[in-house]
């Protein structure tokens, strides 16, 4: 994978240094707040390159951080009612054991005499 990385940049490197080189006639440039009397071709479109590149890449971190998060939500969502149904599940077991407990006792409570004939 590095030498696909490597392989790429020399490439990305070779076709912007001729991009440079061919297109060699100095242009005027004018920035909003200043202006560049001349500047080579090459290099205007080199930088304008390079500039669009770092904004749409900083623009896609940010939209795939906003979609990170709403997946996250929606991912912690379906756990805290995975869980509910899960809490209310053993609520209603502990209820049910609780009330089987309560007529276990009455009816132990019941059979059990306190005259303690043989018969």
């Amino acid at each position: 994978m590095r030498y696909v990385l490597v392989a790429i940049l020399i490439i990305l490197f070779g076709y912007s240094l001729t991009l440079v080189l061919q297109n060699g006639t100095e242009v005027t440039v004018d920035l909003l707040f200043t202006q560049v009397p001349a500047m080579r071709l090459g290099l205007v479109l080199l930088l304008t390159l390079s500039l669009g590149v770092v904004v749409g890449l900083l623009l896609g971190i940010q939209v795939f951080r906003v979609f990170q998060t709403s997946w996250e939500i929606k991912r912690l969502r379906k756990d805290i009612d995975h869980l509910r149904k899960e809490q209310i599940q053993a609520a209603q077991l502990a209820a049910a054991e609780a009330a089987a407990n309560v007529r276990h006792e009455k009816t132990v409570f019941d059979v059990t005499n306190d005259n303690k004939s043989p018969l």
